[in-house]
């Protein structure tokens, strides 16, 4: 059984930091890109970064782009997002899953972030 779970969130003020962290079960995680994804309400869930299958390919939204950074780490089977210079625009749901392209699972809870003064 598939498993996500994200933690990491929390409330912080406009240029603040949170490092967000997704832990996964249930498939073979080291032969897949994962993304991170965000939500706000009233939207559909935003691609903001995708990780490559070795780490070394990462694509991010233009939004987040020299802010946020990812990263992942197979035998821990997590992907963490170190996430700098939060603006307002930032608040939401952050998830993660496989890449888009790859078929997404079921959603985990995801984690709430707040950024606001």
């Amino acid at each position: 059984q598939v498993q996500l779970v994200e933690s990491g969130g929390g409330s912080v003020q406009p240029g603040g930091s949170l490092t967000l962290s997704c832990q996964v079960s249930g498939f073979p995680f080291s032969r897949y890109a994962i993304s991170w994804y965000r939500q706000v309400p009233g939207s559909e869930r935003e691609d903001i970064v995708t990780i490559g299958t070795t780490g070394s390919a990462i694509a991010y939204a233009h939004s987040v782009r020299g802010r946020f950074t990812a990263s992942r780490d197979d035998d821990k089977r997590t992907v963490s997002l170190e996430m700098n210079s939060l603006k307002p625009e930032d608040t939401g749901i952050y998830y993660c899953n496989r890449a888009r392209v790859m078929g997404l699972f079921g959603w985990g809870q995801g984690t709430q972030v707040t950024v606001s003064s």
